[in-house]
């Protein structure tokens, strides 16, 4: 069947080994995780010299190795097989909007630990929120300067787009470069403002709601730009036409849900739940 032609607009996938790479790779960062926690706390190592930290970093390595690979075997099936009809692209578009979805919902979940704790602090114990002696962030400061940086790398992102559907491969590698770097500026600045936080992570519920939403959320800018990086090497390689670009749009679509979130924190918790902070933090 397999020499015969094809009569139809689905792209029937070829036998891969990805998935269960990618199950074992996840299996082993999952047991990798929890035996470091248990060491943490003063267990034993379960795994001798395989033991926590390195255990977890061989599944990481194991996961990382998966996902260049697959992702490659996806780029050869759109570039060189061609095997992404119209049909194909549409499905995959459903998928990533999906997938977006499921992250909305993620990030719900942490703002919904946040106004739990902000809207009834009596209810966890605090007088006040954010707790007494706590000494927040500035939002006119750091904050602000990452708010801009991020809505200035959806412009950039968005002339990228519109350069590609115009046929202009300089122009989309050029805004593509500019995302990047936006991107990467915003990570550094986030960790610069976490190395001179007034509070930690342990111990309090402000603490763990902040590091938790803002972190995952540095999280997410980090995989984007991995995507955008990625993306800018196909666009330099010409894998990108106005009719063809889906791999784009996907990372487009990712980088302004990334923006929307961040606008969520910054209103919410820098600009709402401020309190007291320093001259100069």
């Amino acid at each position: 069947m397999a020499s015969e032609e094809v009569k139809h607009d689905y792209h029937l996938v070829e036998p891969s080994a990805w998935p269960i790479v990618g199950s074992v790779g996840a299996f082993v960062s999952a047991v990798g995780a929890i035996a470091y926690f248990q060491t943490l706390k003063g267990a034993p190592p379960l795994f001798g010299l395989l033991s926590g930290p390195y255990m977890l970093i061989l599944g990481a390595l194991i996961l990382g190795y998966t996902f260049i690979g697959w992702w490659r075997d996806v780029v050869k099936e759109s570039v060189v097989n061609g095997d992404h009809t119209p049909v194909v692209k549409l499905g995959l578009r459903y998928g990533m909007i999906l997938f977006i979805a499921s992250e909305v919902m993620f990030f719900v979940a942490w703002f919904w630990a946040y106004f739990n704790a902000a809207l009834f602090p009596k209810f966890i114990g605090l007088a006040t929120w954010p707790p007494p002696q706590t000494i927040t962030f500035d939002p006119w400061h750091l904050p602000l300067l990452n708010t801009l940086i991020l809505l200035t790398s959806g412009t950039t992102v968005t002339w990228a787009h519109h350069a590609i559907q115009t046929g202009d491969r300089k122009g989309a590698v050029n805004g593509l470069a500019l995302t990047v770097l936006l991107g990467l500026t915003f990570t550094c600045v986030q960790a610069y403002e976490y190395m001179h936080a007034g509070f930690g992570f342990a111990g309090n519920v402000y603490g763990a709601t902040f590091f938790m939403a803002t972190g995952f959320h540095g999280f997410h800018v980090i995989v984007g730009t991995i995507f955008l990086i990625v993306c800018y090497f196909r666009a330099r390689a010409g894998h990108f036409t106005p009719e063809r670009h889906f791999g784009f749009e996907a990372a487009a679509w990712y980088w302004h849900f990334v923006d929307v979130v961040w606008l969520f924190l910054f209103a919410s918790i820098y600009v709402w739940g401020e309190g007291a902070h320093l001259a100069g933090h």
